[in-house]
């Protein structure tokens, strides 16, 4: 009896754990969150710009261990860029420094197919 407990509860822990970890993704707010930072001056979704579309960036990160923390990494301290053109410029800091926000942007980008 009381090792049908435990595995109760185990399973009520991983199973609350396992919600937590793979929050919903909010599609609206990552994209007012790059509207608001003017991110699609330079970035679109399907086809590149100034710099190179979403998908392209999500396909070449999106099966890396590191591509979500990669993704608030470069957008957190504008690192040193190369445009479509061959130019090189800083890439601009976006506007939040909330976790949570920052993740939900880079699972949405990483996201995208």
């Amino acid at each position: 009896m009381r090792c049908s407990f435990l595995v109760a509860g185990l399973v009520a822990t991983f199973m609350a754990g396992s919600a937590c970890a793979q929050a919903e993704l909010d599609t609206e707010a990552a994209e007012k969150l790059l509207k608001r930072n003017d991110c699609f001056k330079c970035h679109a979704i399907d086809k590149d710009k100034r710099a190179p579309a979403y998908k392209k960036v999500a396909a070449r990160l999106r099966a890396r261990s590191y591509g979500v923390d990669y993704v608030i990494k470069h957008v957190t301290t504008g690192p040193t860029v190369r445009l479509e053109d061959g130019t090189e410029e800083q890439h601009r800091v976006i506007d939040t420094t909330d976790r949570a926000e920052l993740e939900n942007l880079a699972r949405w980008l990483l996201a995208l197919k």
